[in-house]
């Protein structure tokens, strides 16, 4: 099923099986693909060259600094990719878990990993900024 297909599907289809099966595929070739990025990253992290010039090394180690922060935020994607597979075979994925509402297919394309509507990830945002702003 391509993506145009699954957008042309009636409402009462939402989540049916060859829907789940759509996104199934889409996650597991969205964390494969994030696997072998971590991967060549980690091993580009291993295997740098060590500098003796000062200004080598200090850019150097701004670099390695960023990569790990790549990294950190690739590692916390491929844990939400896991949940949103753990959560499509309990027969959860796709619907809000604060609502029980469907997300959405729109949303879920450009979010396969989203665990909420975009209604309640709005009052989640809100609910977090106005807690920023008590402290």
């Amino acid at each position: 099923m391509t993506e145009e297909e699954l957008l042309q599907q009636p409402e009462e289809a939402y989540m049916n099986a060859s829907q789940l099966a759509y996104f199934h595929t889409l996650l597991l070739n969205e964390r494969q693909g994030l696997q072998e990025r971590i991967s060549e990253q980690f091993e580009s992290l291993k295997n740098h060259e060590i500098n003796s010039d000062p200004a080598d090394i200090g850019s150097t180690e701004e670099a390695r600094h960023w990569q790990l922060r790549v990294l950190e935020r690739e590692k916390k994607l491929l844990d939400k990719i896991d949940e949103a597979l753990e959560r499509l075979a309990r027969g959860e994925y796709g619907w809000c878990a604060e609502t029980g509402e469907p997300i959405g297919l729109k949303r879920l394309l450009l979010r396969p990993t989203a665990s909420l509507s975009v209604e309640a990830k709005e009052r989640q945002e809100m609910k977090e900024r106005h807690t920023q702003k008590v402290r």
